[in-house]
């Protein structure tokens, strides 16, 4: 999961017990359900972010595997209460962003507008990580990167400059981590096998082939 996200560690506490307990709450819980801190509209708010982040394609999206409530349970469970703000305060920062961009809400908003808000924050985060890395490398006396060229995300707030993106990274490390560790996302985005029968050194690798899932 680290080498998806660049390296990045799950915020909260990403404990193995945590994840599994979450996803089979997550699987099991019926529509229109409250989970956690979470409402139902608030976690069909967060299946549409999931969604906008992990599509369906050839094989099942991020809605489909429930990962809105996944992240409502994780967040729940296993984030303090100032990052708890951080995530809920972002929900809200999504919603505006969309209402500035498109005119709707997020969740009125079509799939690429939808994309174009996400990808902006997207770009913010991946830029204040980066920059945050060569501050520290800087001040270790390390070998310093050089300077971050990428396309800046867009102001996307109402009316104040951008402020930290830490809450998308959070959302998507929990999109990700929720989808990748379903049943969908280990059985058909990933192949995977419970119990391996042999030890292979070397296999073909053909082109367009789903990665391994983690052993259960």
């Amino acid at each position: 999961m680290s080498l998806l996200l660049g390296g990045a560690a799950l915020i909260g506490c990403g404990r193995v017990e945590d994840v599994e307990k979450a996803a089979e709450k997550a699987a099991s819980a019926p529509a229109n359900t409250r989970l956690g801190q979470f409402s139902s509209q608030e976690i069909a708010f967060l299946d549409e972010v999931a969604e906008t982040i992990v599509p369906a394609t050839r094989t099942p999206g991020a809605k489909d595997a429930k990962v809105g409530a996944f992240m409502a349970l994780m967040v729940t469970d296993c984030y303090d209460p100032g990052e708890q703000k951080t995530f809920r305060d972002g929900m809200r920062r999504v919603d505006a962003a969309a209402t500035k961009a498109a005119n709707v809400p997020f969740m009125q908003a079509t799939p690429q507008q939808r994309l174009a808000v996400l990808t902006a924050f997207d770009r913010q985060a991946h830029r204040e990580a980066y920059e945050s890395e060569a501050e520290d490398r800087k001040r270790q006396g390390l070998a310093q990167l050089p300077p971050y060229d990428s396309i800046e995300a867009e102001e996307i707030t109402s009316d104040a400059p951008v402020e930290p993106a830490t809450f998308f990274r959070m959302m998507k490390e929990l999109a990700l981590l929720g989808y990748f560790t379903s049943e969908i996302g280990c059985t058909q985005a990933l192949r995977y096998t419970e119990v391996p029968g042999r030890y292979d050194p070397c296999i073909d690798y053909v082109a367009g082939s789903p990665a391994w899932a983690a052993h259960a």
